[in-house]
């Protein structure tokens, strides 16, 4: 049978979830959940949109965790919070600049002493220059590591032997792991190699049945994503659907692999990208 073609409604996917409306359901009730990378890069509308990691903290306490915000910018981060608590969850905020590995260590500490337990841990922090093969120094290439693959090695690293057991750890990745089509090589790189060390996690944390997965975000229309149209204005001319997606539905994606709903699934990389990786579109 041959279905006919017709023009894309982008309004056809955009159901509550999408856009952040709907009410919890209780699926993180009693955990206690760190977000690394809780704040965002400044937008002319953050309500439309929110970044990853500010829409899985208010996710997260919406469905009854106890949160720890904590990010680069102090006045992203607090403002994540109140958010949450206006909200009617519970939130800190602490400051930290993941490119420094003492920070990093010190940040796990002080999230467990302010969450009481830790039994997740959402690591949502990446940075891209945007530079081709001809312009990478290697300053360039080694900041971006650090923040996107050696922060994350070492926020594993000190928080596994402090999480409860059964606790769960989310990557954010991207499509780009799989694609060069960005032109970006510091960025592509670094987060490939998140995808083995996600897998890398899985097998350290097996002992105590904390899991590790990923998520790997296609196109967003996230502030993130923005800042990357405005370099490449091109770059979602196709996308499935007929738009970008949200973080919204990366956090709801992330709340899956947080919650027990997810206990058998373990070392998996989650596209989150509308099928554009597999040519749906």
């Amino acid at each position: 049978m041959n279905i006919p073609e017709r023009e894309i409604n982008p309004v056809t996917q955009m159901f509550e979830e999408a856009i952040g409306l709907s009410p919890g359901r209780g699926r993180l009730s009693g955990r206690h959940v760190l977000v690394i990378g809780a704040g965002q890069r400044d937008s002319d509308d953050e309500e439309v949109t929110v970044g990853n990691g500010r829409a899985i903290s208010i996710l997260a306490a919406r469905e009854g965790a106890k949160v720890a915000c904590a990010d680069i910018n102090q006045a992203s981060v607090e403002d994540t919070a109140r958010r949450v608590r206006e909200a009617g969850g519970q939130a800190s905020a602490h400051v930290v600049d993941v490119s420094k590995p003492e920070q990093v260590i010190q940040l796990i500490h002080d999230a467990k002493a302010a969450l009481g337990e830790l039994d997740g841990l959402v690591l949502n922090v990446g940075i891209s220059h945007g530079l081709p093969l001809d312009k990478i120094t290697p300053e360039s290439w080694d900041l971006e590591h650090a923040v996107n693959l050696r922060s994350h090695m070492l926020a594993c690293q000190t928080a596994l032997p402090l999480m409860t057991e059964g606790g769960a750890v989310v990557l954010t990745s991207s499509l780009a792991s799989q694609r060069p089509t960005g032109r970006n090589p510091a960025y592509e790189t670094s987060k490939a190699a998140q995808l083995s060390l996600c897998k890398s996690v899985a097998m350290a944390g097996h002992a105590k049945g904390i899991r590790c997965n990923a998520v790997a975000p296609g196109l967003m229309d996230t502030p993130m994503g923005r800042a990357a149209s405005a370099r490449r204005p091109n770059r979602a001319v196709t996308v499935p659907f007929g738009r970008q997606g949200t973080g919204w539905e990366v956090a709801y994606s992330m709340l899956f692999l947080l919650s027990h709903e997810s206990s058998y699934v373990n070392g998996h990389a989650l596209f989150v990208d509308g099928g554009l990786g597999n040519g749906i579109f």
